[in-house]
């Protein structure tokens, strides 16, 4: 990926623990690193390709003399996520952020935090088996749609399967969605957890009933092993109720640990 680099740009700013600090303000100096494609723009000699280095600096400047915050950890965190948020094209921010004058009572040159934050590709799930099947699958879609920090990029058909697991239920109506995502898994599972909650979602029996049922099946190609939470979803590859609505948005995908495309771990399932 390409970089856009911003050095030590000079910002007068109220940030610290004390309340001098808040009270006086002080100088910091903020580096950026953008990850943007540009070669549109070295192509075609077309500032509208690229982002516009100056506006991102007058932004994170503007940013920072506008708010407060007690630590250099959150002024970074909500400059990143506020810079994303704004030019999407910024697939990734490396922030720097140092503070020549910390009050720590030594000498020093500066305290800086530095941090990585950028997009990412998520892969969901959608299935319920109550009530009204559609508009649940619909309110996640919505839900999801609405929130400042996801994308959503497609949705699949939803499509009619017999229950899993636990047979004598209703039939579920099933689907796949893709999304971008500045959430972490963890967040991003709290998130869907919310949305779960909203439609009445009630955990009592493992496959059992639903009104909304949201699975992250992959993120970027991450392989994560915690006690709630596995990615890739660990049974994807063998849930036919999962592999074709996800084929229909992404069929060329590739499972990060078997290696093989949905549309391949599909052909195993119906061959």
């Amino acid at each position: 990926m390409d970089k856009i680099k911003i050095k030590d740009l000079e910002v007068y700013g109220h940030h610290g623990v004390y309340p001098e600090e808040t009270a006086l303000g002080q100088k910091f100096l903020l580096s950026a690193v953008l990850h943007v494609r540009v070669r549109e723009a070295g192509r075609t000699d077309d500032l509208a390709k690229s982002i516009n280095y100056g506006e991102v600096s007058h932004f994170a400047k503007e940013f920072m003399e506008n708010h407060t915050y007690k630590l250099l950890e959150a002024v970074v965190e909500r400059l990143a996520r506020a810079i994303l948020l704004k030019w999407p094209q910024i697939s990734k921010v490396d922030l720097e952020l140092k503070k020549p004058w910390a009050p720590i009572g030594l000498p020093l040159d500066t305290v800086s935090v530095e941090i990585e934050r950028g997009w990412h590709m998520a892969y969901l799930a959608l299935g319920s088996n109550m009530g009204d099947r559609k508009a649940h699958l619909e309110h996640a879609v919505r839900a999801l749609e609405a929130c400042e920090d996801c994308r959503v990029l497609k949705v699949s058909d939803f499509i009619e399967t017999e229950p899993y697991g636990v047979t004598e239920q209703d039939a579920f109506l099933n689907g796949a969605l893709a999304l971008r995502t500045l959430k972490t898994p963890r967040e991003l599972l709290e998130q869907i957890h919310r949305i779960e909650t909203e439609e009445g979602r009630v955990r009592t029996l493992h496959w059992g009933p639903r009104t909304l049922d949201l699975d992250i099946l992959l993120y970027d190609d991450l392989v994560l092993d915690t006690e709630d939470l596995h990615i890739p979803h660990i049974e994807m590859h063998k849930r036919d109720f999962v592999l074709d609505p996800l084929a229909q948005i992404a069929p060329y995908l590739r499972h990060p640990i078997l290696h093989k495309t949905v549309e391949e771990l599909r052909g195993e399932r119906n061959g």
